[in-house]
């Protein structure tokens, strides 16, 4: 009889020892989780000073901001690639600075623009071009888009309006100083460029 009122108190103190050390674990892991999605939601939250009083503000992630990124990125390249002034140094620039934007196929463009001789026109006609975007189509799931602008050249006696529409692909690459969005314009080519509009400089 006092075995067994023995074995029953042992067998007690296994099971209250078994729920104590079920219980630890449960609330150590709970507290893991609790503590990893409170320091997830610190580092989201970034303090910035304005003047001399911080201001909360919310970090996002490159995937709840890509769509503004990605459109900013194409019309960043378009606008270092298509605006043109007649000054070697200057071009040379722009394009070095549109090249960390785009994978060969800009390269590739660049080159045979250079080919053709069109630096050299500009700079011996004083041309000056600059573009406009008018809109960016941008399929987040495909990761493509088609560019819409409109370029101005400007000669010593006309005015050229043209109509340039691109495409391409972009993917995902380390941000660095050249490349602050973070992205790679892929596959670049121009699928329309043609002359809309002209106009003497007398009618100005």
């Amino acid at each position: 009889m006092v075995i067994k009122n023995l074995e029953n108190k042992i067998k007690l103190v296994l099971i209250i020892c078994c729920l104590f050390l079920t219980g630890c674990v449960v609330i150590s892991v709970s507290s893991l989780f609790v503590a990893k999605g409170m320091v997830d939601d610190a580092q989201k939250k970034i303090y910035v000073l304005d003047g001399t009083v911080p201001v909360l503000v919310q970090r996002t992630t490159m995937d709840e901001t890509l769509d503004v990124e990605a459109k900013s990125h194409v019309e960043l390249f378009h606008h270092l690639f298509f605006t043109l002034a007649p000054d070697d140094k200057y071009i040379n620039y722009t394009m070095e600075k549109a090249m960390y934007l785009v994978d060969e196929s800009g390269l590739a463009q660049y080159n045979t623009l250079k080919e053709r001789g069109l630096f050299q026109n500009i700079i011996g006609t004083s041309s000056v071009f600059s573009i406009f975007c008018d809109s960016i189509a941008l399929n987040t799931e495909e990761m493509t888009f088609t560019y819409y602008g409109r370029q101005r050249i400007e000669r010593r006696t006309n005015i050229l309006y043209r109509e340039i529409v691109t495409t391409g692909g972009l993917k995902r690459v380390p941000r660095t100083e050249n490349n602050p969005h973070g992205l790679m314009i892929v596959n670049w080519r121009t699928i329309l460029n043609k002359d809309i509009e002209q106009r003497k400089k007398s009618d100005f």
